[in-house]
């Protein structure tokens, strides 16, 4: 391939990835609509948030042997054609909420599949323009722009615009148009679609790798910790400020949602620089950030204080992108690098339980078990003892 066309083929492969993060990620402001305005009550809404999560892991499993079997082109472009399906269905919603889950359900297959698929195109792509090493950065820069641009353009379009639950996910829908057009010429980099089995020595490597005492005792008590901070910080305190912003609390929570992301992606070199082989000191610095942001959430809770959360989800995007840095980089190191890539995407299947951390809260406060500051200091609390067990291994069972 020529390098000119090269460098033209990498940038829609992005914008594929881009444009799947938008849809993951539009859903967050609209929630504070659904409460503030629908008057819908907390635990349905944070349960359509969570069924995200029955339709990513799926989506994570299937996108790569797909992308090798089918090539990247086929595997990622009728995914993104799902993701506007889902955004339509999203956009439906006043007729009726249950297309609420069904579109979450279907947002997150989409989004499993590209983030997998598309990240492969777009690193092959990279490499036959010759930035090899440019290409998971990219994605990460694709996929955290679009969780960012998602959440932010909603919450605008909700916030100065009519039909506040329409526009939205028919904005979305336009984008995934332009984005299909723009990747219809981007040529194949799957070697050989079609000839890429599981192979028993992979299934060997992830029995190893679950079984290994380091990711158990190091990499798995802090990987909760990764989108559990991230759905605090964007899911679980704008609205419990959302009086202290009257008129704009679609707008403050995709402002919110924006700096979690942005805060996430600035922090990994820091992870990086962190980062030894022999301790887990990138893994301890990220869980004591992520602690630092629950107690600081709890206190702005308390306080009632929209200041307080843009500072909590400050420290809880930094957490975010510490913790999941620092835990790829362990597991990296548990396995041969040609493994790298479907190991990865095993440790990021554990992460994605931190979703489901606005339905426990939710749940949890609607019993009238305890009041959300509480709830808040109590995760404090655990993150304490899963920093202690880790602090304790941490020099134990070294690759």
């Amino acid at each position: 391939m020529p390098a000119s066309r090269a460098v033209r083929s990498w940038l829609p492969a992005a914008a594929a990835v881009f444009a799947a993060a938008w849809g993951a990620n539009q859903f967050t402001p609209l929630a504070v609509v659904y409460r503030t305005q629908e008057h819908w009550p907390a635990v349905p809404v944070a349960a359509m948030f969570t069924t995200y999560l029955l339709g990513l892991l799926p989506g994570l499993m299937l996108g790569g042997p797909a992308a090798d079997r089918l090539g990247r082109c086929l595997t990622v472009r009728p995914a993104l054609a799902l993701s506007a399906v889902a955004s339509a269905l999203l956009a439906a919603a006043p007729l009726s909420p249950n297309l609420v889950y069904v579109s979450r359900a279907a947002t997150g297959f989409a989004a499993g599949v590209v983030l997998t698929a598309g990240t492969k195109w777009l690193r092959e792509l990279s490499a036959a323009a010759g930035c090899a090493d440019a290409g998971d950065r990219r994605a990460t820069y694709a996929t955290g722009g679009g969780f960012a641009a998602g959440a932010v353009t909603a919450g605008a379009l909700a916030e100065w615009l009519p039909h506040p639950m329409v526009l939205p996910g028919l904005a979305h829908c336009l984008l995934v148009l332009l984005v299909l057009g723009a990747t219809r010429r981007v040529p194949e980099t799957a070697p050989m679609p079609g000839a890429a089995p599981v192979t028993s020595r992979a299934v060997e490597l992830h029995r190893a790798v679950v079984r290994n005492r380091r990711f158990l005792w190091v990499v798995l008590p802090a990987s909760p910790a990764v989108f559990g901070a991230a759905t605090v910080a964007y899911v679980v305190l704008p609205p419990l400020v959302a009086d202290r912003v009257p008129g704009y609390a679609p707008l403050f929570s995709g402002l919110v949602t924006a700096l979690t992301l942005t805060m996430g992606i600035v922090a990994q070199p820091l992870a990086v620089w962190l980062d030894h082989a022999h301790s887990a000191r990138a893994t301890l610095a990220a869980m004591v950030t992520v602690i630092g942001g629950l107690a600081v959430g709890a206190f702005a809770a308390h306080r009632n204080s929209a200041g307080l959360v843009m500072a909590a989800a400050a420290l809880l995007g930094a957490g975010y992108g510490l913790t999941l840095a620092a835990g790829l980089m362990e597991i990296e190191r548990l396995v041969p690098p040609k493994a790298h890539p479907s190991t990865a995407v095993l440790y990021q299947g554990a992460t994605y339980s931190g979703f489901l951390t606005p339905l426990l809260l939710a749940l949890t406060a609607g019993a009238g078990t305890a009041p959300y500051p509480e709830l808040l200091a109590g995760m404090a609390a655990v993150g304490l003892l899963c920093l202690a067990v880790t602090a304790r291994h941490s020099r134990l069972s070294l690759p």
